[in-house]
């Protein structure tokens, strides 16, 4: 789940312009295989849109993803406030 709401924020922050695969990997600190599996279920689920554009990906958060990593960090936040860490 952390891994899942890392990708989405980096993925929002890059606003619409989206975001590279490239820098995912960095941000992320992911294997490139680790990376497309997250990514492939991310897209599936309808949390990213893949941009595809000569030969390159880009990823953009939607609607669903940025409700998605809200109630995420809602959910964290009263784990937290119970002293349990995700």
């Amino acid at each position: 789940m952390q891994i899942v709401a890392d990708l989405l924020t980096a993925t929002e922050q890059s606003g619409q312009e989206g975001i590279k695969t490239t820098s995912l990997l960095t941000k992320a600190n992911l294997s490139h295989s680790r990376l497309s599996k997250f990514l492939e279920n991310l897209t599936g689920a309808g949390l990213i849109n893949k941009i595809e554009f000569d030969g390159k990906n880009t990823f953009v958060i939607t609607s669903k993803g940025r409700q998605y990593l809200d109630s995420y960090v809602k959910f964290s936040s009263i784990a937290e406030s119970f002293g349990l860490e995700l």
